[in-house]
């Protein structure tokens, strides 16, 4: 019968059987795809979809024997049809203007993102977190360039100067007079950072201190990104008051420094990429 259906179709009996068995290995792969796919959903689920290709392969990393190709991932999420939640960029951010009696500082980082001394490159910046009834708090942070670790922050509702004199107090904390000779500190021109005192407190804590050029997002972009994605990754809107805010914030810092991991650090968390570099 075999024989006479492939006379009558024009099929070989060989081609017949060949086609038999690419079924099967097509099955095959079809129910391995699957499974990889509830593995991967289930992180990505974990992570409220907050989480991209580059994330699921360090979790599963820690997961499987042999870690699955990047490559692979990206296929299953395009396949299945599931993909990190990403925010959407601002184009109308507002950048204060100066007056006369505020003074801006040279770019002195121009964009040497690329550091292996930590305590050496600092960025800071503000950026503003609205949640339940419509109430808006302000978040200053530093950023130390090399390891990208969050070393000081302050959360307010209010802009005024105060803010970022705290952080400055707390960076100082942090450092514990540990200043490295070349430490330096970056922002964008906003009014605080060209308010006079705080000026006079950077030069007090022994920080050179380097501005973007106006309007150039990109001079700060370290600083910019972990605002992305502390707001891709952070319920705050949920956050019912302030204190709920700073609780949700302290986890989140907490674990942005610790445990989560960062593709360009060596699939390290920053910590621990700081410990490497110290050693190394």
């Amino acid at each position: 019968m075999t024989s006479y259906l492939c006379e009558l179709t024009g099929v070989s009996r060989s081609g017949y059987y060949k086609w038999i068995q690419n079924q099967e290995k097509q099955a095959n792969r079809e129910e391995q795809d699957y499974q990889d796919y509830l593995r991967l959903k289930s992180i990505y689920d974990g992570a409220k979809g907050k989480i991209g290709y580059r994330g699921l392969y360090m979790e599963l990393a820690e997961q499987l024997v042999t870690p699955m190709n990047h490559k692979k991932i990206l296929r299953l999420m395009r396949k299945f049809n599931f993909f990190a939640k990403v925010r959407q960029a601002n184009p109308y951010r507002k950048i204060a203007k100066a007056t006369e009696a505020h003074r801006t500082v040279p770019n002195h980082l121009n964009r040497e993102f690329k550091q292996n001394e930590p305590g050496k490159v600092f960025l800071t910046d503000i950026t503003y977190l609205q949640f339940q009834g419509g109430q808006t708090a302000y978040l200053s942070c530093v950023k130390d360039v090399a390891t990208r670790e969050i070393i000081a922050y302050d959360l307010s509702t209010s802009l005024r100067m105060s803010i970022v004199y705290r952080t400055l107090e707390k960076l100082k904390e942090a450092l514990d007079g540990n200043i490295h000779p070349e430490a330096m500190i970056h922002s964008d021109q906003g009014v605080q950072y060209t308010h006079p005192e705080y000026q006079k407190r950077v030069k007090e804590l022994g920080l050179i201190q380097s501005m973007s050029r106006r309007g150039n997002c990109l001079d700060n972009a370290p600083m910019e990104s972990f605002f992305g994605h502390l707001k891709d990754e952070v319920d705050y809107r949920e956050a019912r008051n302030l204190a709920e805010l700073k609780n949700l914030l302290a986890e989140y810092m907490e674990h942005y420094n610790t445990t989560r991991k960062q593709w360009n650090l060596k699939k390290m968390t920053p910590a621990a990429y700081r410990s490497h570099l110290i050693a190394a």
